[in-house]
């Protein structure tokens, strides 16, 4: 699990002096594998600044296309003048916002930048690429476009967050919590005996009858799913820079904005969410095991044969996702690079489901993902209603959607896990004197309700 320590530093009140490598010291002394701390924008210099395309002519005579741009920079370069830039991408037009580095600049990997002559021409600076700049894999391999309301001259290392530390934890089998950055906030809270804003803690409206209808026939596989509808979401509304960097950062490839949503809050909270296009489902949603021989065309475009021992999602037509594994393209929300066809209502699934039924699912078709991963590790089952709230939340402040009143809970019923323990327990399994008042403390510090004198009843 990737952890930017940016990101971290929301829920968790480090001092700033504090670097990635104190944070990985305190770490693995809690018991965390944290294998690298990657420093990311490492000798990076600018002047590194949003611009606007003025002109473009296309050069002739060359073996691959090339084009000579004037691009505006402001006050960037001293002079204000419209700078002169060779450049031989083609994903960006005039008028665009784009990213220039100018002469004097190094970027990441200490490539020093000059002005130069290159195809004829003199070019002074250039125009940057997601690659030139260590931001990772954003599916494009272009020049950066940026949103038009970015201001010419701003100074693109803070705006593209191209600084930070990011740590690398191995989180083994046991520690599922710590595949979000919840979880290693909360460790980190711990170490550092600071308080947790635990992104969980929100406040979410209860269940109603008029939420999205859902059927559980296979209470043991999922015993808990909420349900919520959002609609009226802009065709045009694409993921923020601050959202997409985030995930890049976390190793994730920013795809189209609900679909940006549903994966930043399953980093973030460690709930793995599900988004269907409304207008593509049909009938109830339910969850129960498939009949052997069924057939379903999950996200990736294979065409699965399903096993009796499957999990899947359903609606009145049969399967529509391997649930907690991948969803099914008959539901898939639509493509915004096409408008036209763009998805503008959802529902959104966050359900808590049976950890070994994941896990064999994954493994019987082969098909590991970010969700499987957490749930055959353990999620926690309280968390689905704030994690879809988180969701709609977003949708409505980046997409300009409503959500509807309508609230869908269902949830199995189970008591609390409840254990009693000697207070000295831990004294005596250790063999270090820490106390009533120490254990007590670190229950609670983990999320535990604990009573009791000399034995503890922990919940």
């Amino acid at each position: 699990m990737r952890i930017p320590l940016s990101w971290l530093r929301e829920y968790v009140d480090l001092p700033a002096t504090e670097t990635g490598r104190d944070l990985q010291a305190k770490l693995v002394d809690s018991g965390l594998e944290v294998e690298t701390v990657e420093q990311l924008g490492a000798g990076l210099k600018g002047p590194l600044v949003v611009g606007q395309v003025l002109t473009i002519e296309e050069l002739e005579g060359f073996k691959k296309p090339i084009r000579f741009c004037t691009v505006d920079v402001g006050q960037a370069n001293g002079t204000g003048e419209p700078q002169e830039i060779v450049c031989g991408a083609r994903n960006f037009a005039v008028g665009d916002k784009v990213v220039v580095v100018l002469p004097g600049a190094v970027l990441p990997g200490d490539f020093a930048i000059a002005a130069r002559k290159t195809y004829g021409k003199t070019s002074h600076g250039m125009i940057c690429s997601g690659d030139e700049l260590g931001m990772g894999d954003d599916g494009s391999h272009g020049i950066i476009v940026l949103p038009p309301e970015h201001e010419v001259g701003t100074d693109a290392i803070e705006l593209l967050e191209l600084v930070d530390e990011v740590l690398d934890i191995a989180v083994t089998a046991n520690r599922g919590d710590c595949l979000s950055i919840r979880g290693v906030a909360r460790e980190t809270a711990i170490a550092y005996g600071l308080p947790l804003r635990d992104p969980a803690l929100i406040d979410v409206p209860g269940p109603n009858e008029y939420g999205y209808p859902v059927q559980i026939s296979e209470p043991v596989g999922c015993d808990r799913f909420t349900a919520r509808t959002v609609t009226g979401l802009s065709p045009e509304a694409r993921s923020p820079i601050w959202l997409q960097r985030r995930l890049q950062k976390v190793g994730m490839r920013p795809i189209s904005l609900a679909v940006d949503i549903t994966n930043y809050v399953m980093m973030e909270i460690g709930q793995p969410i599900h988004a269907y296009d409304r207008s593509l489902l049909q009938g109830a949603i339910g969850v129960r095991r498939a009949e052997q021989g069924e057939k379903l065309t999950t996200l990736d475009g294979a065409k699965r044969v399903l096993d009796a021992g499957d999990l899947v999602i359903t609606d009145e037509r049969g399967p529509i996702g391997l649930a907690g594994v991948m969803g099914g393209a008959n539901t898939e929300i639509a493509d915004h690079d096409n408008t036209a066809g763009a998805t503008t209502e959802v529902v959104v699934e966050a359900a808590h489901f049976d950890a070994v039924s994941i896990a064999r699912t994954a493994r019987h078709h082969k098909l590991l993902s970010e969700a499987s991963r957490r749930f055959e590790r353990g999620v926690d089952p309280q968390a689905t209603s704030a994690a879809a709230q988180r969701v709609v939340d977003l949708l409505v402040l980046l997409a300009g959607g409503t959500v509807d009143a309508g609230v869908t809970e269902v949830i199995a019923p189970s008591a609390p896990h409840t254990i009693r323990i000697p207070a000295d327990h831990a004294d005596k399994v250790a063999g270090v004197v820490y106390g009533r008042e120490t254990v007590v403390r670190r229950l609670q510090q983990v999320g535990c309700d604990v009573y009791g004198q000399d034995t503890l009843t922990v919940t």
